[in-house]
C-alpha cells in the first residue's frame, strides 16, 4: 500500500507566479511527497503525490487557469490496472 495514492500533475497559466512560494505553500499545507513546482512567472508545472488531489487543484485554480490535469491512481497501477 502506498502512503500517497494519487500522482497529480497540472499546469497553471497565470501572472506573477512564484515557483518558490507555490512550492512552500504546498509543502506547508498539503500532505504528500515527490513535489515539483517549476516554471516562470507565467506558467508553473506541478507534480505531487497526495491522497487529496482535489485540494491541490483548488489551490492551483486560485492562482490562475489550470489545465493538462492528470490524476493517476498509483495503487491501481501497482496492481496492473489502468487509472
Amino acid at each position: 500500500m502506498l502512503e500517497f495514492r494519487y500522482d497529480t500533475q497540472l499546469l497553471i497559466d497565470g501572472t506573477d507566479l512564484d515557483e518558490d512560494a507555490i512550492n512552500d505553500y504546498i509543502t506547508e499545507n498539503f500532505k504528500g511527497d515527490s513535489l515539483l513546482a517549476v516554471g516562470d512567472e507565467d506558467m508553473i508545472k506541478i507534480h505531487f503525490h497526495t491522497n487529496e488531489p482535489w485540494k491541490l487543484l483548488e489551490y492551483a485554480a486560485s492562482l490562475g487557469e489550470i489545465y493538462d490535469i492528470v490524476v493517476e491512481d498509483m495503487d491501481r497501477q501497482t496492481r496492473g490496472l489502468k487509472g
